[in-house]
């Protein structure tokens, strides 16, 4: 095999491709989960939610292929197992559990979050560690996805009792109290 000349050492390029591998595993888990709630959501809500996560899964979908294919330009082997993404990921599966449709987005928030914090280390990391930019770069645009995903399943919720409670924002769900 020939060796890689691309500015980077081996050691850097190992350290590098052990984030994205954590990068991928979260990435692999959180596109699951957004497949089940696409899947199970249930709602006068049903249809926006259905539809949003179909377009958040596909973008995970492109995500977890870029990342794979870094991880290989780098000279590396993606992980590829559901024992690997389980074995590397900072997320929780959902259980079995059906939950509300606002628990699934308030549950969908705090991944996306916990994966734009993980992303922000791992982009420090990739310059002041490893000093590569372009994997720097790379992460910097998944997180800004990972942001605006974040943003929309916030916006959903906001305002909005996660409680099945009859209360909507100090008003009962069938008029104001």
């Amino acid at each position: 095999m020939r060796s890689i000349n691309i500015g980077l050492t081996e050691e850097q390029r190992k350290g590098v491709c052990e984030l994205l591998n954590n990068d991928l595993a979260d990435a692999y888990l959180l596109l699951v989960k957004t497949k089940k709630y696409h899947w199970d959501v249930i709602g006068p809500q049903f249809r926006t939610l259905h539809e949003l996560w179909e377009e958040h899964y596909q973008t995970l979908t492109m995500n977890i292929d870029s990342i794979a294919e870094r991880v290989r330009a780098l000279g590396s082997f993606p992980v590829s197992t559901m024992g690997g993404f389980l074995k590397l990921t900072s997320l929780k599966e959902s259980s079995e559990k059906l939950p509300l449709a606002t628990q699934m987005v308030a549950s969908l928030v705090n991944d996306h979050e916990q994966v734009i914090r993980n992303l922000r280390e791992h982009i420090d990391k990739c310059s002041s560690d490893f000093h590569d930019e372009g994997t720097a770069d790379f992460l910097t645009g998944l997180m800004e996805e990972h942001e605006e995903m974040a943003w929309m399943l916030r916006s959903f919720i906001e305002g909005e009792s996660l409680q099945a409670d009859g209360q909507i924002s100090g008003k009962t769900a069938v008029g104001v109290n």
